[in-house]
């Protein structure tokens, strides 16, 4: 007896230190913010872990939606794929974002595609689960509406530009923002592209091709300089007026 309950109690103490860390990551999530330590714990328990290869798909556009996930570590891609095998890229999510509340709550299925875009552990929460605290917590459902609204102002921007900016506009403008998120404001940038050429064609919503040709050029003009995945802008505020000017 003593041996099993020396085996016990240590195995006892890692899952109630496992619901412990899953109740600190949930509250780290802007749609949970506001709940009591509690609550936390409460929706804890009920959280599944899972994790995820890079690479792997979480879901697949169409499927039908079984609850939502919450970006524990590592990053998730979502996007969009057409008939002909394209690739749209909506958003990356990283930790602490809340995956897929809209057909939580409309009933429909998963509207995008999402597949992690590095080793991954997300939190699964079923949709009766979550309905069920919406209930008794309308102000959760308040913050996925304005999460949604958030989101649908970013859609509306991406289809802004596809529709009206040029493949060089657009690529000029993601290595910007990839400068920025490596903390360069201005003057020289210095900074590592860490995906394949697809996957920036899928970011900006063109093709691999167009894209190689698009970054030649900017190196030609003296705009970027290459080697390998390292990308340097020798002068930011040249190329933020580069960009300012196609918008003109």
């Amino acid at each position: 007896m003593g041996g099993a309950r020396a085996f016990t109690i240590p195995a006892m103490a890692d899952a109630a230190d496992a619901k412990s860390g899953r109740a600190s990551v949930l509250g780290r999530v802007p749609i949970f913010a506001d709940l009591s330590q509690a609550e936390l714990r409460f929706l804890a328990e009920r959280a599944v872990p899972r994790r995820y290869a890079a690479g792997e798909l979480i879901f697949n556009e169409g499927d039908p939606c079984n609850g939502l996930y919450i970006v524990e570590s590592g990053a998730v891609r979502i996007f969009k794929t057409s008939a002909g095998g394209r690739e749209q890229v909506l958003t990356v999510e990283q930790a602490g974002s809340s995956v897929a509340e809209l057909p939580v709550f409309d009933g429909g299925a998963y509207p995008a595609s999402a597949m992690v875009a590095a080793e991954s552990t997300l939190l699964f929460i079923s949709r009766s689960d979550f309905r069920a605290l919406c209930v008794e917590h309308p102000e959760v459902a308040l913050k996925v509406l304005r999460m949604v609204g958030l989101r649908l102002r970013r859609l509306v921007g991406i289809i802004e530009e596809l529709s009206f900016t040029t493949v060089r506009h657009r690529l000029a403008g993601l290595l910007l923002r990839l400068a920025r998120e490596a903390g360069h404001r201005s003057g020289r940038a210095d900074f590592q592209v860490n995906v394949s050429n697809q996957e920036l064609a899928s970011q900006i919503g063109t093709v691999r091709e167009l894209v190689s040709r698009n970054l030649s050029r900017l190196q030609a003009e003296g705009l970027i300089q290459m080697e390998g995945k390292n990308i340097t802008i020798p002068d930011l505020a040249r190329l933020e007026a580069e960009i300012r000017d196609q918008q003109g």
